[in-house]
């Protein structure tokens, strides 16, 4: 199992990558624009030197220039300016003797001025050369004008200006930083809160959580309180089981204690006999109503949502029959009518199978001396299926049939439990349907109705 990583943190990285992405791209762009102003800027202070240099050697005809040229040349955007200045006929005028190397040389006359790069005394320069036709001391042509600059400079003025754009970049992003980290930890109180309220519960306060919660902790909030009921639902369930056992257990073991001891202090084989048998059958008793305790917290405990496979029960409705007829043969059969197709069905097969056999024990058991047979009816419909089981005995009274469905209840002297009919409610309610107890043209009806959402049609 792998480390949790903090919310805040997850949120904190989540919101500043692509902030820093952002910014990273918006650095980028702001190098490439950095060096297009930088070279913008150097080629028009370079320019207007070369047009202050060409100006002044036409007036002077070559000689010094004058100190406002020498402090434009001597501090253009921040560095020197080197120069020279060539006749048509390829003499120097004025400048520097020593060309930078690499310039570009025109055979045509240059109508606007030519930028370039070159060397210069083993340093790399930028410069721009300019063509005027001038006349000096009567002498008319194209004078070429060209002066040059360390691009050191520039490239000192480029990073200068990133370096300012990162910090103030670089500023924003922490400020933000820190901003969404203490943001995100006042935005998430409300879940500290929330964790401290459920940590002050004690161990057996199950209540639902009614406190204020933010939107986006509501479907937790409604989550934590489905549990909370399943777990009081399920606990409750325990308690109400162990205190039916106890309360219901309590007579018949001391009844079979009873006739054990009876057993025990029999005067004769002959009593001892029917003693024994006696005893036998308060055992069995015993023993059916500890299963049926037991059956009904298993229907009563697992969840809906547990998991269930499907089962044909074209396939299993047929061999239940047969082993509840197979079991009591000297009671009335149990017959089948399965109309038309039916589904697979997707549930508890077991608890299913234990439902429709307390509904036939039940005929038998209180069918009286009318029942003569019972049938299992199956059909099913667009949206559910219905198992229902018919008999023919004397049936239940209108006023007696909401007692019939309670537990313990028992409308008559038997050895029943009394839990048959709960079991059957707790399966259906396990399968998300409906269960209807109902007089019918003789006897009795007991229909178990389940939606289609916990079956799916063969093929489909």
């Amino acid at each position: 199992m792998t480390n949790a990583v903090s919310l805040r943190l997850r949120l904190t990285a989540i919101i500043l990558l692509p902030i820093m992405t952002v910014a990273g791209l918006a650095g980028l762009w702001q190098l490439d624009n950095a060096r297009k102003t930088a070279t913008d800027v150097f080629d028009r202070s370079l320019r207007s030197a070369a047009h202050a240099v060409a100006n002044e050697v036409a007036i002077s005809g070559g000689d010094a220039l004058s100190p406002e040229t020498r402090d434009i040349l001597a501090g253009t955007s921040g560095g020197e300016v080197f120069y020279h200045v060539y006749a048509p006929d390829g003499v120097i005028v004025a400048g520097y003797a020593t060309p930078p190397v690499g310039i570009p040389r025109p055979t045509t006359e240059a109508a606007v001025p030519t930028y370039f790069e070159a060397t210069y005394l083993g340093r790399q320069v930028s410069g721009v050369r300019l063509q005027t036709r001038t006349d000096i001391d009567g002498f008319t042509g194209i004078f070429t004008t060209t002066v040059w600059q360390d691009r050191a400079v520039r490239l000192a003025f480029v990073r200068d200006l990133v370096l300012r754009s990162f910090i103030v970049i670089a500023g924003l992003i922490a400020a933000l930083a820190l901003i969404v980290w203490f943001g995100i930890r006042y935005g998430l109180r409300p879940l500290t809160d929330l964790e401290g309220a459920i940590e002050a519960r004690s161990s057996d306060e199950l209540s639902p959580i009614r406190r204020s919660v933010p939107v986006e902790v509501e479907g937790i909030v409604s989550t934590l309180n489905r549990l909370f009921a399943q777990v009081s639902k399920s606990m409750t369930a325990q308690s109400q089981f162990i205190a039916n056992a106890a309360h219901q257990l309590r007579n018949p073991i001391a009844g079979v204690l009873s006739l054990a001891e009876a057993v025990a202090h029999a005067p004769n084989e002959a009593a001892m006999r029917e003693r024994s048998a006696d005893l036998l059958k308060a055992a069995r008793q015993t023993a059916e109503l500890g299963h049926q305790l037991l059956l009904l917290e298993r229907a009563e405990a697992i969840s809906p949502q547990s998991e269930q496979a499907p089962f044909d029960l074209s396939k299993t409705l047929p061999e239940w029959v047969e082993d509840w007829n197979r079991e009591a043969p000297s009671e009335p059969p149990v017959h089948l009518d399965i109309h038309g197709t039916l589904p697979d069905l997707t549930g508890d097969q077991t608890m299913l199978r234990e439902a429709l056999a307390n509904l036939i024990r039940n005929a038998r058991r209180h069918g009286g001396r009318d029942l003569t047979t019972i049938n299992v009816d199956a059909r099913s419909t667009p949206d559910e299926i219905v198992l229902s089981v018919i008999d023919d005995g004397k049936g239940i009274r209108d006023a007696d049939l909401p007692r019939a469905l309670e537990r313990f209840e028992r409308l008559a002297e038997t050895s029943s439990s009394g839990l048959g009919l709960s079991i059957v409610q707790a399966v259906v309610a396990l399968h998300e349907g409906q269960f209807v107890l109902e007089p019918g043209t003789r006897g009795l009806v007991a229909r178990m109705t389940l939606p289609l959402k916990s079956a799916h049609i063969q093929g489909a």
